[in-house]
């Protein structure tokens, strides 16, 4: 039995998942379009290209087996990037975000990576106040075309 630590009902996504993918990816997006004025990135990504490079993995609800969460990520020489993280609103209060980024520290690791880094939108504040929780430490602001990012990164010991 993998615990939570693990990784616990997160798997590589199928590209049976895709449909999911861009619902889940929409729902967790969609209340940021007003507040940044322009469409979060990760709503427009190719959702099955990602999946068919093995860069998606989905956290299903364990009851109804529906997927509520999601990250994409991507292993690089020096650090792992995630890409996007993302917790349907139904879900949230439930634990789905820490396993997801549990998940994300455990992959690191087995691919022996020492660094994850990753990036959120400087009008999306509640990222701001969960990301140094989970013991990422912001290395630089950069606005990149429309958007205005902050840049985490977290070192693995």
């Amino acid at each position: 039995m993998r615990s939570e630590r693990t990784g616990e009902g997160i798997r590589a996504a199928a590209a049976a998942d895709v449909p999911a993918v861009r619902a889940v990816t929409d729902a967790a997006y969609r209340p940021y379009i007003e507040r940044i004025g322009v469409v979060p990135a990760p709503m427009e990504a190719d959702h099955a290209a990602d999946v068919a490079a093995g860069k998606v993995f989905v956290a299903r609800e364990p009851a109804a087996g529906r997927v509520v969460g999601l990250v994409v990520i991507e292993a690089r020489a020096d650090h792992l990037f995630l890409d996007s993280i993302a917790v349907h609103p139904d879900a949230h209060g439930r634990g789905v975000g820490r396993r997801l980024l549990q998940f994300v520290d455990a992959r690191a690791r087995a691919l022996g990576l020492e660094e994850i880094r990753l990036y959120t939108n400087a009008m999306m504040w509640e990222n701001q106040e969960i990301y140094p929780r989970y013991g990422y430490e912001v290395g630089e602001r950069r606005v990149e075309g429309p958007y205005d990012r902050i840049h985490y990164r977290k070192r693995l010991v």
